[in-house]
């Protein structure tokens, strides 16, 4: 008797474990809709951009979401805006010289004030980000959503999904980005809309 308690213990604790692993999201989008909106509103002009050459893996835990890892990447040479010498000047080295710094990388280290918002997860993101070869910590706000089963509706193919949503501020003086200059055409202070879904497709 106490044989079978001690099997059918290791075998629940076996199976809670596997209930329990983590779901890799991988943000490489083949749809390219992942996104990214950037502004920066300075008292002469508001430049308004977008990027969409997102990457990076999630490790995600539906069960404890607190231990969410990875790391949110995108490809700096995506980066644009509608007038083309501004994207040029962007691109620049003196700006964000693309060619030498080709991703800016935002890499979670932990998720803290964790509530649930309906379908949705609150969370402050406690992580660091990495932009033209300068790293710094950076706390956000983020909504997490899980969808179980939902990859079909848009990818066609089985698994689940998680959508990130983000807005914050990031400071071009923090990154060496021309630091001091021209603030009144392009302002220091970039804010970012981070609106991007991960794939886990079944079987991976």
């Amino acid at each position: 008797m106490k044989s079978f308690v001690l099997a059918s213990s290791l075998l629940l604790a076996l199976a809670a474990s596997l209930v329990a692993k983590p779901i890799v999201f991988d943000f490489q989008d083949p749809k390219k809709v992942n996104n990214v909106i950037f502004q920066m509103d300075a008292p002469l002009e508001s430049i308004n951009g977008s990027a969409m050459g997102i990457s990076g893996k999630v490790s995600y835990d539906p069960a404890d979401p607190a231990k969410t890892k990875g790391s949110i990447r995108l490809a700096t040479d995506t980066l644009h805006v509608g007038n083309p010498t501004l994207k040029e000047h962007i691109h620049a080295p003196d700006w964000m010289d693309v060619a030498k710094h080709p991703e800016i990388t935002f890499t979670l280290g932990k998720l803290v004030n964790l509530r649930k918002d309906g379908l949705h997860l609150l969370a402050d993101a406690h992580g660091s980000m990495t932009i033209k070869g300068v790293t710094k910590p950076l706390v956000a706000s983020v909504k997490l959503t899980y969808l179980k089963d939902m990859l079909i509706k848009r990818n066609r193919v089985p698994g689940d999904l998680l959508v990130i949503r983000s807005k914050f501020i990031v400071k071009r003086s923090d990154f060496g980005i021309r630091s001091g200059e021209k603030e009144e055409k392009v302002a220091n202070e970039i804010e970012i809309s981070l609106n991007v879904a991960g794939a886990a497709p079944s079987g991976k």
